[in-house]
C-alpha cells in the first residue's frame, strides 16, 4: 500500500470513528450540523478541493462535483447523517480503486523489470567501472556478471553463460551463450562471467523499444474504451441537468414538498456518478495488456486486443512461423555406397558454400572438414556444386545438375530439398534436407480452430509440394505457395473479402520480410520478435518467442478481456438505470444511493483486476 493510500485509510478511520460516535452524542440543531461536519470534513475535504479547483480550470462535471454537491444538499436539507455516509464510503470506493490500479501497475512493472541501472563499461587498462546505460557506444566491451541484467544489445567475445529470458518471453527454460552469440538486454545471466561488444545504442536496443511499446499502449485506445470516454462527457451533464429538473418541476407542478424533490434530486445525484464505468474499463485493458506480457505477448494498444478477441481468419507465413527455418537432414538414401561415404562427399563438395542447404550437409557430417582434399570447386546457380575430392569429380544438387554431369539419378518420395550426387556420370544417391516444423504448430492450429476460427491460411514462397505437406501434417486449411512478397499482399486483400463484417484477420509472420503483408492485415502478429527491430517495428503484436501457440494464448486473453469489459458495462448500466428509476419515484433512500455508486464502482474493479491474471490452458 502506498502512502497516499495509507493516508486515506487514516482518514477513513478517524472519520468512521467520529461518525459512529455522533449518534451518540444528544444535541439538536446547530450542534448537531456541527458534530457531523467535523468527520465530513476530515474525509471530504480534498474531494470538495477538487471540485472547486476543477470548476475554476472549466471542468465542472465530473465526480468530485456529484459528490459535493449530494452531500453539501443533504446537509442542506437537514440529512446530516446520509451526507457524512456519501463521503465515507464514496473514499472507501475511492481507496479500493486506487488500490486495484496500483497493483496492476506493479504487477507490469515488476513484469517489465528489466529496464538496467547500469552498464560495466571495460577500460583500455582492463578496468571497468559502472555506467549509465546511455553513456555507452557502439563498440564498446561491457562486462556482464552473474546475477547482473545485460544493459544493451551485443555480441559475446568471451564467456559461456545461460540467460533468463522469462521477462521478455513468458519462458522459464534459460538460453545457452558463448562467443559469437548475440545476447539482448534485459535478460539475466544466470552464470559466468560475459565479455560483450555493444552492437546497439541503449535507445535503440530491444529493452528500450519494448519499454517504449509498454509504456504507450495506453494510448491506443480500444472502441469499448472511446465509447466510455464519450459517454461520461455527455451522461455526467445530462444527469445534473435532470437531477435540477427534478428538484424544480414536480414541487411547482404539484405545489410544495420542496425538501421531499430535493431530497430525490440528491439521491439521483449520487446514483449517477459513472464511476464504475470510467474506472473499470481502462482498468480492464490495462489488466489485459498485462496480463499478455507476462507471457510474452507484446499488445501495442487496447483497440489491438479488442480486435484480437474478433479474430475469424489466421493467415500465417510458413517459414519461421509455422516451421523454424533450420533445414536439416532428414533422410539420407545411397546408392552402392554406404551412408557415411555419401554424406562425407557431399559435405567435401559444399564445403566452401554458406548456402544454408550447404551448411545442414556440413552439421549432418559432423566432422571437421580437411581443406587440403577438396579443390576446384565450382558453384552452379540454380544447380548446385561440382568439386573435385581427392582427385574425384563430385557433383551435388539437383537433377538439372545431374543431368549435367550425366547422371542417371531418381526421384525420392518424401517432401523436402533433395541433393543428389554423383562421381562422374555415376550416381551415387541423395540426401533429403528439409525444415523442421515447430513442436507446437499442430497445437496451435487445433487450439485455433477451438477458440472459433474460422479458417487457417498458410502463405509461403516455398515448393508448392513441400508447403502441402506442411500443412496436411498441421491441419491447415488452405495452402498457397511459391509466392513473392508482392503475391503474399494480394492473397491477403483477397481474403480479405471473405471476413464478416465484424471479423478480422490476423496475419503471423516472423517481421522481417513479411512487413507488407503484417501492415495491411487487420492485425498483425509478429513471431520471435526477441532481438527482432523488425518484428517490433511492424507489428501491432510481438510474440517474444518462437512459440506459434502463442497466437492462442493472445486470442484467450483478449476474449477474457472483452468478456468482462462487457460485464461491466451491463452490470453497471443495469443497476443504475434501476436505482435512479427508483430514486426519481422516491423509492431509493441516500443508503441505496451509496450502493449504486460506491458498490457497483468496488465489484466493476474487483472483476476487471481479473484480466491481470493469466492461467495456463491447464488451469482454465
Amino acid at each position: 500500500m502506498s502512502r497516499k493510500q495509507k493516508k486515506t485509510l487514516v482518514r477513513i478511520l478517524i472519520s468512521g470513528a467520529l461518525f459512529a460516535g455522533a449518534f451518540f452524542i444528544p444535541v439538536e440543531g446547530i450542534w448537531k450540523l456541527g458534530v457531523y461536519l467535523i468527520p465530513y470534513f476530515v474525509i471530504g475535504w480534498d474531494v470538495l478541493w477538487k471540485a472547486v479547483r476543477n470548476i475554476s480550470h472549466g471542468q465542472v462535471f465530473d465526480e468530485n462535483f456529484l459528490m459535493s454537491i449530494a452531500t453539501i444538499g443533504a446537509f442542506c436539507v437537514g440529512e446530516y447523517p446520509e451526507g457524512v455516509a456519501v463521503m465515507l464510503f464514496y473514499q472507501v470506493g475511492e481507496l479500493f480503486q486506487s488500490y486495484s490500479v496500483g497493483r496492476s501497475r506493479q504487477s507490469i512493472a515488476a513484469l517489465m523489470d528489466i529496464r538496467p541501472d547500469y552498464a560495466n563499461l571495460e577500460k583500455p587498462d582492463g578496468s571497468f567501472e559502472q555506467v549509465d546505460p546511455d553513456e555507452v557506444n557502439i563498440g564498446d566491451i561491457i562486462i556482464v556478471k552473474a546475477g547482473e541484467k545485460i544493459p544493451l544489445d551485443g555480441v559475446v567475445v568471451e564467456g559461456i553463460s545461460s540467460l533468463n529470458t522469462s521477462a521478455l518471453t513468458g519462458e522459464s527454460v534459460p538460453r545457452g551463450v558463448k562467443p559469437g552469440k548475440e545476447v539482448i538486454s534485459g535478460c539475466i545471466n544466470l552464470n559466468g562471467l560475459l565479455r560483450v561488444k555493444v552492437t546497439k545504442e541503449f535507445g535503440e536496443s530491444t529493452v528500450a523499444k519494448i519499454l517504449d511499446l509498454v509504456e504507450n499502449s495506453s494510448s491506443k485506445k480500444a472502441k469499448s474504451e472511446n465509447f466510455i470516454t464519450k459517454f461520461a462527457r455527455y451522461y455526467t451533464p445530462v444527469v445534473v441537468i435532470g437531477a435540477l429538473l427534478l428538484a424544480v418541476i414536480p414541487p411547482l407542478i404539484l405545489g410544495g414538498g420542496w425538501n421531499d424533490w430535493i431530497g430525490r434530486a440528491l439521491i439521483f445525484l449520487v446514483i449517477s456518478c459513472p464511476c464504475a464505468l470510467v474506472i473499470s474499463i481502462p482498468l480492464s485493458f490495462f489488466g489485459g495488456i498485462g496480463g499478455a506480457s507476462k507471457k510474452g505477448i507484446l499488445v501495442k494498444g487496447g483497440n489491438y486486443l479488442e480486435a484480437l478477441s474478433q479474430t475469424e481468419l489466421v493467415v500465417f507465413d510458413k517459414t519461421g512461423t509455422l516451421t523454424k527455418g533450420i533445414f536439416q537432414v532428414s533422410a539420407v538414401h545411397p546408392g552402392e555406397i554406404e551412408e557415411k561415404r555419401l554424406l562425407e562427399l557431399a559435405a567435401m563438395a559444399e564445403s566452401f558454400s554458406d548456402h544454408p542447404i550447404s551448411k545442414s550437409i556440413r552439421e549432418a557430417y559432423g566432422k571437421e572438414i580437411d581443406a587440403t582434399r577438396v579443390s576446384d570447386v565450382e558453384e552452379m546457380s540454380g544447380r548446385g556444386v561440382k568439386a573435385l575430392v581427392d582427385g574425384q569429380t563430385i557433383w551435388a544438387g539437383n537433377g538439372k545438375l545431374m543431368d549435367l554431369a550425366g547422371a542417371k539419378w531418381r526421384e525420392c518420395h518424401l517432401h523436402g530439398t533433395v541433393v543428389h550426387v554423383a562421381a562422374g556420370s555415376e550416381y551415387l544417391g541423395h540426401i533429403v534436407i528439409s525444415d523442421q516444423v515447430k513442436e507446437d504448430a499442430a497445437q496451435a492450429v487445433q487450439e485455433l480452430k477451438a477458440l472459433g476460427v474460422r479458417k487457417t491460411v498458410m502463405l509461403t514462397g516455398d515448393k508448392a509440394q513441400v508447403a502441402k505437406e506442411v500443412a496436411r501434417q498441421l491441419g491447415v486449411d488452405e495452402v498457397h505457395a511459391e509466392l513473392l512478397p508482392g503475391d503474399k499482399v494480394q492473397q491477403v486483400e483477397s481474403l480479405l473479402k471473405e471476413k464478416s463484417g465484424k471479423g478480422k484477420l490476423a496475419f503471423v509472420g516472423d517481421g522481417i520480410n513479411d512487413a507488407p503483408v503484417l501492415s495491411r492485415a487487420d492485425i498483425g502478429i509478429a513471431m520471435g520478435g526477441l532481438g527482432s527491430d523488425a518484428a517490433i517495428e511492424a507489428a501491432d503484436i510481438v510474440l517474444m518467442d518462437d512459440h506459434p501457440s502463442k497466437i492462442a494464448e493472445a486470442i484467450r486473453i483478449s476474449k477474457k478481456t472483452l468478456r468482462l469489459v462487457k460485464e461491466n458495462i451491463v452490470f453497471a448500466l443495469a443497476v443504475k438505470v434501476l436505482c435512479l428509476a427508483l430514486g426519481a419515484v422516491g423509492l431509493a433512500n441516500m443508503w441505496e444511493a451509496v450502493f449504486a455508486d460506491v458498490g457497483v464502482s468496488v465489484i466493476a474493479i474487483l472483476n476487471a483486476s481479473r484480466a491481470l491474471k493469466v492461467k495456463t490452458k491447464s488451469q482454465s
